[in-house]
């Protein structure tokens, strides 16, 4: 064990009732780094997300000549990196910037760390191939990726996963090709690139999973990123499990395709309330609150699972606090994120005296209502090590999590918060 990454999670002596304001939407955040960096003129940017992913896409955007911090971005001609550029550990920074940069009349070489270097790449190939784009990725179809050189031309692709960072990719080059193009996946994608294309006049839904693109410039303007759902999914998750404990998050990006997480919270018992309040862009924002009511074992599969495929290591801790067995299905992508996340998730949850099993594409949680103090290894991912703190709300005894420092890929004050939501009794403090 790393003694200078480790993080032990004492958990809380009772109930606790909050509000919470979350970090900015990190999906939202990359595409308005990316869309500024591709507009003509300066746009003005509040609330991005503070982890590592998102500033991985600034520095690529300035790699590119593009000037760019957090709340400003001017958007230039693009001109070749003098490096490969690091995405670091982004699967969404490297995704998207292959599309984005395929139109671009210089070719560009992405690669990132251990981690995303062992990450599946070939999805862009052949979408990102149907507008002429050339764009190659290494022989084991991983980075690095290789794309460039301009010359794009409209087409028609067919997505066979319901991936909105490739449908996110195709858009972004299509945006530079000459003439319409069309793209069409399974459901169970987020839809924040087309909503926003819609609003922007350069594209629209045709028949829900089929959106076309026209070619033209994004408008600079300003994006005001709302909070994340998939780190407020660890504060609601949290209140799940305690009868009676409750949190609330004002302003979540509230999108139909972030919100597998609360469908699942509420048919695994708890109560969940939500109201839509505003939108960025045409992409809808509200609050919700999550208050704990006993938890009961569910399946979780189909376009569901896909909603989810981020939160459900955290349905795995759910599951071990409930009743009855909890089995999620169609989710064998988890096995090629930042860790195989259902080994590690399994891992997690028997470290800490839990029931759990492997499935090829997901895993079988035996609810016993309880976990146990134990030492989870975060396996470098964050949302492994997010989730181990989780699991500690109502465990026997403290939870010590090796690679803790994972979790600041997307949320760097994420234990701190967990605490001081654990420590409040009251609606009047953490607002």
């Amino acid at each position: 064990m790393s003694s200078d990454d480790i993080r032990v999670v004492t958990p809380p002596d009772g109930g606790f009732a909050t509000g919470v304001r979350i970090p900015g939407d990190k999906s939202l955040s990359h595409r308005a780094v990316i869309f500024s960096a591709m507009a003509d003129g300066e746009s003005r940017l509040s609330g991005l997300a503070p982890g590592g992913d998102v500033g991985a896409t600034l520095r690529a955007m300035r790699a590119f000549g593009v000037a760019a911090d957090r709340h400003r971005i001017t958007g230039r001609p693009w001109q070749a990196p003098e490096n490969p550029i690091d995405c670091g550990n982004s699967g969404t920074t490297i995704r998207l910037l292959a599309g984005a940069a395929a139109g671009r009349p210089f070719q560009t070489t992405f690669v990132g760390d251990e981690s995303l270097m062992r990450r599946p790449m070939n999805r862009l190939v052949a979408p990102l191939s149907v507008l002429g784009a050339a764009v190659r990725v290494g022989q084991d179809g991983h980075p690095p990726v290789i794309t460039g050189g301009g010359g794009l031309v409209g087409g028609s692709a067919m997505i066979d996963l319901p991936s909105a960072q490739v449908r996110t990719a195709f858009e972004l080059a299509a945006l530079q090709a000459e003439g319409s193009s069309t793209v069409q996946s399974p459901p169970g994608y987020r839809d924040h690139t087309e909503r926003w294309l819609e609003a922007f006049g350069l594209g629209h839904s045709e028949d829900g999973t089929v959106f076309r693109i026209d070619p033209g410039l994004i408008p600079a303007t300003e994006y005001e990123i709302p909070g994340d759902p998939s780190s407020a999914a660890y504060l609601w998750a949290s209140a799940a499990i305690v009868e009676g404990a409750r949190v609330a998050t004002p302003d979540v990006s509230l999108n139909p395709g972030r919100l597998g997480m609360l469908s699942i919270l509420e048919h695994m018992g708890a109560d969940v309330v939500g109201e839509v309040t505003g939108a960025i862009h045409g992409d809808p924002t509200g609050v919700v609150s999550v208050t704990g009511r006993g938890l009961r074992g569910i399946e979780v599969s189909g376009p569901l699972a896909a909603r989810a495929i981020d939160e459900l290591p955290l349905v795995a801790v759910l599951a071990a606090y409930a009743e009855g067995t909890t089995v999620v299905r169609d989710a064998a992508e988890l096995s090629v994120k930042e860790s195989n996340r259902i080994a590690s998730t399994v891992a997690m949850i028997r470290a800490l005296g839990g029931v759990a099993e492997a499935t090829d594409d997901g895993f079988a949680i035996t609810g016993t209502g309880r976990l146990d103090s134990g030492v989870v290894s975060a396996s470098g991912d964050h949302r492994i090590a997010m989730a181990a703190g989780v699991a500690a709300t109502a465990a026997t005894g403290p939870v010590t999590i090796d690679g803790a420092s994972a979790a600041a890929v997307s949320w760097p004050t994420f234990y701190d918060t967990l605490e001081a939501v654990w420590l409040s009794q009251s609606m009047d403090r953490g607002e």
